[in-house]
């Protein structure tokens, strides 16, 4: 079994017992994008514990409670802040005396985080080849060190008391224990990168104590501030928004000192992503404007500024991702490997005035908006023929450059790959989005008319060729995209759902893009699949090639909602609460996408990640769609549908809503919603 703990970047992959480097794979303790602790392994006369319980009361704390043969019973809890702290309390519950010897065998590989995790998804060089054990050496005898070759990396392990032995990286303490009697260790390690100051043994436990206050009163804020949800119709609701919550509270990275930004997912992805942090800040935004401020600054900062095409990077663009490990040195701390980022940048920034009605957040990222605009208008679209394309120019990184950025996922109903360049369907929705978007904030905040005008009419005729050129008339559906010879990519897949979202669909034709959703091929009973089923590229548990994704699922949710197609964004919203309990409510990464079988449960991909960003907001934006909720950003209020609701949402009360700088509550009663300020 896997656990985790974090806080941000920093995170530990552990056993049952809380053992690193025992039975769970890929385990350690991991700080920028590097393992600085390998093996953690506590004995006690030779003999690993057998698990009692564990316990999780805080995403950055894990409590394991062990038994020996002997009668001894260990308490380890576990904190992780800007370092690592362990607690080993060892007491003696039985009537007699007991001797015994307590071992803790530690080691650190410096592995970058990509070699542990054994597959190169940024496709960076070299190899994923985990180095030896770095050599231990006793600074004293409470603190032993490893130091890394030719990487500024070094762990420092601070043992209070000392150990009695120290033999090569492993400490050994004699025991003996008097009935009801207690012994406590304390471990604290602390990681050291690029020169940063070392502590000594009293300084990092009281950094570590102060770290321990910061994080409990973090999220004891974030609980306060969160809008509460009861739905005595549907507790599936409750728990998962529940599970959400929490999930998207562990998640967060302290960014320039005191922001929180949403990272994209445990435990590989605990950093600044482009698209999923965009995206989450969208789902988001039902919680407040917080993270959705955060992140536009912090992918503001790292907003390209030269054409780089070894990082894939060109004025304007936002980032892929951030590294700071192993990778980062032999290659980039920064790739800007994404083709939807950018346009993403502008929907976020202004849905964020529309929930907030805040215009001094788009005066202060007016530059690197426009910046945004200049990409889209010159690199994004490669060859002038008004559609945005993406093709890798370096040596490594990542081909398929949308969201479904697996190798073989842009491919033609009979299998065969698309060629880059590849201009996405759903892409084209977000630019002709971020176009219309910016517009108004051009026309309202900026007090730009000129840019306005000629935004509007971008967006017209992108709309207006875009509907002539990706829409299949043999078919029923859009194109998955337009391949290097400009040929329709004809698979029938998911990315059209976003197409709603953003708008682009003509009246027309929406009811013909939701049948197709949410019927057929492309629907498992329990999502939209991301391939349908009769694709000769379709396999139900391939990464984009047919599983379900809840987070792409949210989005043509909120699309359908928008578009009128209220039945059909019911279906995706229930079928994904039938699915949360066989989860434990709380929605994976992606699950198969195998036709659904009642009582049987939804498949589990075990590659998955849980939990990860944007399927913990997915709760948040489905609910938002079932309730037809949006901001009106000229009166200052929350409005949501008048339509019928279905029965399992009678009852609800969302309440705490932050929007315009206040809060709001929605009631559902005899079948519709009501919002009312608190």
């Amino acid at each position: 079994m896997r656990l985790t703990l974090l806080d941000g970047s920093s995170f530990v992959v552990c056993d049952e017992r809380g053992d690193l480097g025992g039975d769970a794979a890929a385990s350690g303790f991991f700080a920028a994008d590097t393992r600085f602790l390998s093996r953690s392994v506590l004995t006690i006369d030779g003999e690993r514990g057998e698990p009692v319980s564990f316990e999780q009361g805080a995403p950055h704390v894990g409590v394991f409670v062990l038994r020996w043969p002997s009668g001894l019973e260990v308490r380890r809890e576990l904190f992780v802040g800007r370092g690592l702290e362990e607690t080993v309390t060892v007491s003696n519950p039985t009537a007699r005396e007991v001797e015994a010897v307590l071992a803790l065998e530690l080691a650190s590989d410096f592995a970058d985080i990509f070699a542990v995790k054994r597959v190169e998804d940024l496709g960076a060089p070299g190899t994923s080849e985990v180095a030896p054990t770095r050599p231990e050496h006793w600074k004293d005898a409470g603190t032993v060190e490893f130091a890394d070759d030719g990487f500024p990396a070094r762990t420092l392990v601070h043992l209070a008391p000392p150990p009695d032995v120290a033999d090569g990286s492993a400490a050994t303490c004699r025991l003996r224990l008097g009935p009801g009697e207690e012994w406590r260790l304390v471990v604290a390690v602390q990681w050291i990168l690029n020169g940063t100051p070392e502590l000594d043994a009293a300084a990092f436990g009281k950094r570590l104590q102060q770290d321990r206050r910061e994080r409990d009163a973090s999220l004891a804020d974030w609980w306060r501030s969160a809008p509460t949800l009861e739905a005595p119709g549907e507790p599936a609701l409750e728990r998962t928004w529940t599970h959400s919550l929490a999930d998207l509270a562990a998640l967060r990275l302290r960014w320039a000192g005191t922001e929180m930004v949403p990272a994209a997912g445990l435990p590989w992805f605990m950093t600044l992503f482009g698209r999923d942090t965009l995206i989450t800040s969208f789902q988001e935004l039902l919680l407040g404007p917080g993270p959705a401020a955060a992140a536009l600054h912090a992918l503001a900062d790292d907003q390209a500024e030269v054409d780089d095409p070894e990082r894939d990077a060109e004025p304007g663009k936002i980032v892929h991702e951030l590294r700071r490990g192993k990778t980062a040195l032999v290659w980039t701390d920064r790739y800007y490997g994404t083709v939807d980022a950018t346009p993403l940048f502008l929907v976020l920034l202004s849905e964020l005035w529309r929930w907030s009605g805040d215009d001094a957040i788009v005066r202060a990222l007016e530059q690197p908006a426009r910046k945004a605009l200049g990409w889209i208008e010159s690199y994004g679209d490669r060859d002038g023929d008004g559609f945005v394309e993406y093709m890798r120019r370096g040596s490594h990184g990542i081909d398929n450059q949308n969201w479904k950025d697996s190798w073989n996922s842009m491919v033609f109903h009979d299998g065969t790959f698309a060629q880059a360049p590849i201009a996405p369907v759903e892409v084209q929705g977000y630019v002709y989005d971020a176009k219309l978007r910016t517009s108004e904030l051009a026309r309202r905040v900026w007090g730009d008319e000129e840019t306005a005008a000629r935004l509007e009419q971008e967006a017209a005729e992108l709309r207006e060729r875009f509907n002539e050129v990706f829409w299949l008339e043999d078919r029923g559906w859009y194109a998955l995209g337009l391949d290097r010879d400009k040929r329709p990519v004809d698979a029938l897949a998911s990315n059209m759902g976003h197409l709603l979202w953003s708008g682009i669909v003509p009246a027309a034709r929406v009811a013909q893009v939701a049948e197709r959703l949410t019927s057929g091929p492309l629907w498992s009973g329990w999502g939209v699949r991301t391939l349908a089923a009769d694709e000769a590229a379709f396999d139900p548990v391939e990464y984009h090639n047919g599983t379900v994704w809840p987070h792409d699922n949210s989005l043509i949710a909120l699309g359908l909602a928008q578009a009128g197609r209220r039945a059909e964004a019911s279906r995706i919203v229930r079928a994904h609460l039938d699915a949360a309990p066989f989860f434990e409510y709380r929605l994976p990464e992606h699950f198969a996408g195998f036709e659904r079988r009642d009582p049987e449960a939804p498949g589990v991909v075990p590659s998955s990640a849980r939990p990860q960003a944007w399927a913990a907001g997915t709760p948040l934006l489905l609910l938002r769609a079932e309730l037809g909720l949006e901001p009106d950003v000229d009166a200052r209020v929350l409005r949501v549908t008048d339509a019928e609701l279905p029965e399992w949402i009678e009852g609800l009360s969302l309440e705490g809503v932050p929007a315009f700088g206040r809060r709001w509550r929605v009631r559902v009663q005899d079948g519709r919603a009501s919002v009312d300020r608190v």
